[in-house]
This record gives C-alpha cells, sequence and structure tokens, in this order.
C-alpha cells in the first residue's frame, strides 16, 4: 500500500510504503547509493521516502 502526504505549504516530499521486507530496503538503499537527496527510514515493513526542503538542504 502506497500514500503521499504533502502539507500544502510545503515543498517537501513525503512516501511511506508498507509491507516492504527487509531484503528489498536494503537493495533499495543499494540501487539508490549514497549520494541521495531523500530521506529514507524503515521501521519493521514500513518504508518512509522524504524529500527535505531546500532550505534544510543549505546547511548540509
Amino acid at each position: 500500500m502506497l500514500t503521499r502526504n504533502q502539507p500544502s505549504n510545503a515543498k517537501a516530499d513525503r512516501v511511506v510504503l508498507y509491507q516492504i521486507s527487509w531484503q528489498q530496503f536494503n537493495k533499495l538503499l543499494e540501487n539508490l547509493g549514497n549520494n541521495r537527496a531523500a530521506r529514507i527510514a524503515y521501521d519493521q515493513g514500513t518504508l518512509e521516502i522524504m524529500t527535505p526542503l531546500p532550505e534544510h538542504e543549505y546547511f548540509k
């Protein structure tokens, strides 16, 4: 199942995926590599992918 939440006043995008296996998560990380702008979190089958606001990336 896929849900997408985006606050009306924000430019960040957030996607949450459910029933993702640990193997699928690791394969995703491998395919994306370390030089990605998206933040990725995994907890017991739930995967969250978020792209931060540009002003948060400025200080990175």
